[in-house]
């Protein structure tokens, strides 16, 4: 999906609004007939009697969304769904029920790589034609192959996130006199203006490593450009590469500060998302969070108003490139049951991703749902971004990694990463780790 405007990419991400509020639990299901899309026309719904259970690492509002989307495949299926929490880690809760031969009917994947993994161990199942039909139909060639693997279509991609986001509480702006940065120096200025006016400028959530890969790829995109970004994405360059620690040097720009720092350095590696949101635009600790634009869900629910008290500002150039990194999570049939393929059908259509639109915090890579249905203008003009991304537009690196590598906690990137928060002095060090790392993963 890297077609053509990079230029209009960033030029919507200049505004932002208010935001709506909303959510509400709930449990569906899909049934079990072929693998019908289930559509309910008048007698028993089709779906009626199936039970099923999704897997995905939501929680609280986002969970709560979620099952409103839940809740309308049920009504429209009559299938029952019971929603599980993978919490963080989702390979360390899908590795034993897989190999207890009981993993969920649907699993939602955070990175595109556990794809790659689990096809490989057969723990997947290809989907339907009637899903890869509605895929064709609603997605660009890019995000289906994504869920691809070995030329098999084995998931849907049905959540993307703008990672490519500095959020900031505006009073904080206001009392330093400074005003959204567009270029690295300009933030590094800035957030020393902002320290000196007594707040600390960045609330980071050291704890949660997946959002220290996000920086670190926003820099590296930028600094090294969307070729060497490829090519360090697949290990075909080495982590000891002069251009990481070019980005590496960035970063310590900003992590080597204490004041800089919401807590310091301590308690920032004590930070999860979305507490670090909170201390924000809750605690008032700090003045910008860098993070996706699923931050908004957590900023309302910390009492600001989108638009007003949180605002947001693309993420600024550290080197040549703007950059746009996306980020996505994948819906895997793991039962080979028509319920399964059925929810992913609903999934993929333009009627599952409208439902899913309305509600706060979430974008579609589906290019058939209409920005007109996101509940602002900010997630309507991050809508139109992810439907119409320029060449310079990556997936998330770490999402694209092996697990062991990009997306378990207190291993591989995210702890070599936090132990870099810890020590932005040894940038060689830090290196010699993720290549070490690296080398284990990609063997």
């Amino acid at each position: 999906m890297r077609t053509a405007r990079a230029a209009a990419v960033l030029a919507g991400l200049a505004i932002a609004v208010a935001a709506c509020g909303g959510n509400a639990p709930t449990t569906t299901e899909p049934s079990a007939s072929g693998s019908a899309p289930a559509s309910a026309g008048g007698g028993a719904k089709p779906l009626e009697g199936v039970k099923l259970e999704v897997a995905a690492k939501w929680t609280g509002a986002e969970q709560k969304n979620f099952e409103q989307v839940l809740k309308a495949f049920t009504d429209k299926t009559g299938a029952q769904v019971t929603y599980a929490s993978t919490g963080e880690d989702t390979g360390a809760y899908l590795g034993p029920r897989i190999q207890g031969k009981n993993p969920p009917d649907v699993a939602i994947l955070p990175q595109p790589g556990l794809v790659q993994q689990y096809a490989e161990q057969d723990a997947l199942k290809p989907l339907s034609d009637d899903v890869i039909k509605e895929i064709d139909a609603n997605y660009t060639p890019y995000w289906k192959e994504l869920g691809s693997a070995d030329g098999k279509v084995y998931g849907v991609l049905i959540k993307a996130a703008h990672k490519s986001l500095v959020w900031y509480r505006s009073q904080a702006f206001e009392d330093a006199g400074v005003q959204p940065a567009t270029t690295w120096d300009e933030l590094v200025k800035n957030s020393q203006t902002i320290a000196d006016s007594g707040t600390a400028p960045f609330s980071l959530c050291g704890a949660s490593g997946w959002t220290l890969t996000d920086l670190f790829e926003n820099v590296y995109l930028s600094t090294a450009g969307p070729e060497n970004y490829d090519k360090l994405s697949k290990h075909e360059i080495p982590w000891t590469d002069p251009s990481v620690a070019t980005a590496l040097e960035k970063i310590a720009q900003i992590v080597g500060k204490q004041d800089f720092l919401v807590d310091g350095t301590s308690g920032t590696m004590q930070t999860d998302f979305p507490t670090c949101v909170s201390k924000v635009f809750s605690n008032k600790k700090g003045a910008m969070v860098i993070e996706a634009d699923f931050v908004a869900v957590e900023a309302v629910n910390s009492g600001a108003k989108v638009g007003e008290d949180a605002k947001y500002f693309p993420f600024p150039k550290a080197g040549d490139t703007a950059p746009v990194i996306l980020g996505g999570d994948v819906a895997v049939a793991m039962k080979d049951s028509p319920g399964a393929q059925a929810l992913l059908q609903f999934l993929a259509s333009k009627e599952g991703g409208e439902v899913w639109a309305k509600l706060p915090g979430y974008l579609s890579p589906n290019k058939n749902v209409s920005p007109d249905n996101y509940p602002d203008e900010l997630t309507r003009q991050l809508g139109q971004t992810i439907v119409s991304a320029g060449e310079s537009v990556r997936y998330d690196m770490s999402d694209l990694a092996p697990s062991a590598f990009g997306g378990t906690d207190g291993k591989g990137e995210w702890k070599v990463l936090q132990d870099f928060v810890r020590k932005p002095t040894d940038i060689k060090g830090a290196q010699q780790a993720l290549e070490a790392e690296a080398k284990k993963a990609w063997k």
